[in-house]
């Protein structure tokens, strides 16, 4: 099975990589002339990784480590397998090597848990709750990020989870994408909601299970064309071509959603539509609001969304919002290192992480 591309520590002498900005040919260099092992600090940071995001990134981590669960997962008031995902990720974000670096035993433990509560039969990682497929899509990613990069041979080293309850992160990631595939098929719009067995769809739930099995399409995983291109499709229904305004669901009001404009420009981006009229409406609409404050209700999640669609489609513009991100994010971080959100800290803590990921750019899916 093909391997993705990353830059960290475990795959040091695996794999060739290639990288999306010429300015991290150096950074390989100096990757491949130094031991995993003792990590030269040009590729923990990344080149250029501006002090202020190291500083809220290492205390993000470090509270992130401390308040992890004996069984992997972080408590919150929407704790799941999304959460548990969506930290993975935030560790593995600048670089730490997953196998053998500070916080391999933390990443270890969440992928157990997170592989360990899959349904077997199904492969869905989706909880009891209401929004149940926003934690598989995440809840995929993380396995699409980590597949390749975290040693199968260490993964459940150590583990008191039963033998019946574990498998290989490749096995794990191709049961998460049949499951979204299986609903998909069920569904009329060729897209998410809540639940695999939904028959409605709305664009939120759909992009976050896009962007997982994109993701795992990137880590070598065979993913139909043509279950990509229906659920893109289903966003070009969505979208308003002349203003790029984009609606939750097909039959709704278009409203100025900014995280669903961002949503779309990121789709469509990753899944090579940018020639379409559709992209452009969306890429359009998020860099005129670009300077526009983000109010706190679903803030997280927009910033999550918004870094990662003007990365996608405006360099300039991401450069210049970022920067402001940086320094609101500063000034709301608490004193143990964690971000609140109504969602949970856990939540709050690793969305911050993942919104000023685009610093290192070393998880494969933030490629540009």
């Amino acid at each position: 099975m093909k391997k993705h591309k990353n830059v960290l520590g475990s795959l040091l002498n695996k794999h060739i990589f290639t990288i999306g900005f010429s300015g991290f040919f150096m950074l390989l260099v100096t990757f491949f002339s130094e031991p995993a092992h003792a990590q030269d600090p040009t590729l923990r940071y990344g080149t250029g990784v501006p002090p202020a995001v190291r500083s809220i990134n290492d205390r993000s981590l470090r509270y992130l480590a401390n308040t992890q669960l004996q069984d992997g997962s972080w408590q919150g008031s929407r704790n799941g397998p999304g959460i548990t995902g969506i930290c993975v990720m935030a560790f593995m974000a600048s670089g730490e090597d997953p196998d053998y670096g500070p916080y391999a035993t933390h990443i270890r433990r969440a992928l157990q848990n997170i592989i360990a509560n899959q349904n077997a039969r199904t492969g869905y990682m989706g909880t009891s709750g209401h929004a149940s497929m926003y934690h598989h899509g995440f809840a995929t990613l993380a396995l699409s990020e980590a597949y390749g990069v975290v040693s199968e041979e260490l993964l459940w080293q150590g583990s008191e989870v039963p033998e019946n309850r574990r498998r290989t992160l490749s096995e794990a990631l191709e049961l998460a994408v049949r499951c979204v595939l299986t609903a998909q098929e069920k569904n009329p719009w060729g897209a998410w909601r809540y639940s695999p067995q939904a028959r409605d769809a709305d664009t939120t739930v759909a992009g976050t299970v896009l962007m997982g099995i994109l993701g795992a399409r990137n880590a070598g995983i065979e993913v139909p064309n043509e279950a990509v291109d229906k659920a893109l499709n289903f966003f070009q229904t969505c979208t308003v071509r002349g203003s790029g305004s984009v609606s939750y669901t097909p039959s709704g009001s278009h409203g100025g959603g900014l995280a669903r404009s961002a949503i779309a420009t990121l789709v469509y981006a990753i899944g090579k539509r940018k020639d379409t009229p559709e992209y452009k409406a969306t890429a359009g609409y998020i860099k005129r609001r670009a300077s526009h404050n983000i109010s706190n209700h679903y803030m997280f999640y927009t910033l999550y969304y918004m870094a990662q669609a003007l990365f996608q489609s405006d360099f300039e513009a991401w450069q210049a919002w970022n920067q402001r991100i940086i320094e609101r994010l500063q000034k709301i971080q608490q004193e143990d290192g964690s971000f609140n959100s109504s969602y949970g800290k856990a939540y709050g803590t690793g969305m911050a992480v993942l919104t000023l990921a685009l610093n290192y750019r070393l998880l494969p899916i933030y490629e540009r």
